[in-house]
């Protein structure tokens, strides 16, 4: 399949060309920019009238075959978040087009947000831990750089501390992955599983300790999640929605399913693990949402929260919980993504982030409200929008599995989440209009768009989830339930 590497290498090459030739039009930025997203969101989309159903597709690079060569692999799992990933991004371009225009160097920001759409692609896509690794720091390396991109004293603060913490986090990885290579010779995902398979139990603890601190920074899983309150809120509104939609998801819970499920093998002590770090992140995460007056520290918080339903989904390792986690993991895409453009459209607009200094825009903004309302009914688990379907497939999963306080946890943070969220509509929308906010308008044209098109796709997921878990999840569901079957479907056989 020659056109896997295309996901990373038009990103790469459009991120370079735009610093040299986007002086020459102020628009130039701008159309390369959504041309390349709009691309790999096509490409994404057109992959899954290529890619047999349910069937993995391995590149060799260079023609050399695994596990002696790189290679890129195209299975259910890793097509999921391509094509989140790319969604994401082409809502995010979109909505940039107007909300960058405050910024200065427009060239300078959508080069480095192809830098880091580049890695993640390349995390979703390889086979080898090396360079997962290595994909892992170009798109950590491009968001320490955007979360700053406005100079000033908190987002470079919260840009030095995300810098620090994502450090740390690399260590751990980059540590795991050597001794994955002193105890197997090799770097190839698959070859690695297979000889990993009759290991020592104690090095490979060891070394799923260094992956779950690792990764679990990277996906801002509770208690490794101190960066994330900072640096979310701190960034441009499109790359909060990047950060929260899918960076944390990519970098973090993408590459913890892929490492347990298909290289080390999860054990029942491992997905207790994860299922008591998905419980302790849902509710610490949402208990420290409800106090919050900043709007966007408030969904940061959130964000800790609804990863946490992922991870516990996950870390049931049943096939309702899977599902359940994988497609939690689609719909918070959506769900916080919108979330994170209604704030900048509010922030743009009126030039404040605090739920105290608003009211009533409502009145003033009817689509950033209509959406934001969607969203919040979303991320709340209020039938018929996507978020409550995944949510109900995670319950009904734990209780099936014999986890009851599991799914009392994931009912008290939904309830808690409905709280946060009626104070947020409450305090920014319905109140009375402030005599300050009566010659507003609706944030640009470009900007409603994308977040129309996403509160579509919220309410498009609950309407029609039946579609969405067969032609999406499920795939995705099967490539987890494989495990170590990875190994043979790449080898062809130990």
């Amino acid at each position: 399949m020659q056109y896997l590497p295309l996901f990373m290498a038009v990103p790469l090459l459009v991120a370079f060309a735009i610093p040299l030739f986007s002086r020459l039009n102020r628009w130039l930025a701008d159309i390369l920019g959504n041309l390349t997203t709009l691309y790999l969101l096509a490409a994404a989309i057109g992959l899954y009238f290529i890619r047999p159903f349910n069937n993995m597709i391995v590149y060799r690079m260079g023609g050399w075959g695994p596990p002696f060569g790189i290679n890129l692999v195209l299975d259910g799992l890793s097509h999921f978040l391509l094509l989140t990933v790319c969604l994401i991004a082409f809502m995010a371009t979109l909505y940039s087009i107007a909300y960058m225009r405050q910024y200065t160097a427009k060239g300078k920001y959508y080069s480095l947000f192809l830098l880091m759409l580049a890695g993640m692609n390349g995390v979703v896509l390889t086979g080898d831990l090396f360079n997962l690794y290595v994909f892992l720091e170009i798109a950590a390396v491009a968001s320490y750089a955007l979360v700053a991109f406005g100079t000033e004293a908190e987002e470079l603060e919260a840009s030095f501390k995300y810098l620090v913490m994502g450090a740390v986090a690399s260590a751990f990885i980059l540590v795991g992955i050597g001794i994955i290579y002193s105890l197997t010779g090799t770097l190839n995902m698959a070859d690695a599983a297979r000889l990993l398979s009759g290991g020592s139990g104690t090095i490979k603890m060891f070394v799923a300790a260094l992956f779950i601190m690792g990764f679990g920074l990277k996906a801002a899983l509770v208690p490794f999640h101190a960066w994330l309150p900072d640096a979310h809120p701190s960034a441009p509104a499109p790359i909060s929605a990047m950060l929260s939609g899918v960076l944390i998801k990519a970098l973090g819970v993408y590459a913890l399913i892929r490492v347990f499920f298909n290289v080390i093998g999860l054990t029942p002590q491992l997905s207790y693990i994860f299922m008591v770090l998905g419980a302790a992140s849902m509710l610490v995460g949402v208990l420290l949402a409800i106090g919050q007056w900043d709007f966007k520290r408030l969904l940061a918080y959130h964000s800790i929260s609804q990863i946490g339903y992922v991870i516990l989904g996950i870390g049931l390792a049943t096939p309702l919980g899977v599902m359940g986690g994988i497609f939690h993991l689609f719909n918070h895409a959506l769900f916080k993504s919108l979330l994170f453009l209604n704030a900048g459209a509010v922030e743009y607009t009126i030039g404040t982030r605090q739920l105290q200094e608003m009211g009533g825009l409502s009145r003033k903004m009817p689509v950033t409200s209509a959406t934001s309302l969607v969203a919040s009914m979303s991320i709340a688990g209020i039938p018929p929008f996507n978020g409550f379907w995944s949510k109900l497939f995670i319950i009904i999963a734990c209780i099936q599995a014999g986890r009851p306080w599991f799914a009392l946890a994931a009912v008290i943070g939904s309830l808690l989440t409905l709280a946060s969220f009626l104070k947020v509509q409450k305090y920014a929308f319905f109140e009375r209009l402030k005599p300050k906010f009566e010659n507003i308008k609706e944030a640009p044209l470009v900007m409603g768009v994308s977040m129309v098109l996403l509160a579509l796709l919220c309410l498009g997921a609950g309407l029609a989830f039946p579609y969405v878990l067969r032609f999406l999840v499920n795939p995705a569901v099967i490539a987890v339930a494989n495990g170590l079957g990875y190994s043979r479907m790449i080898l062809g056989g130990f």
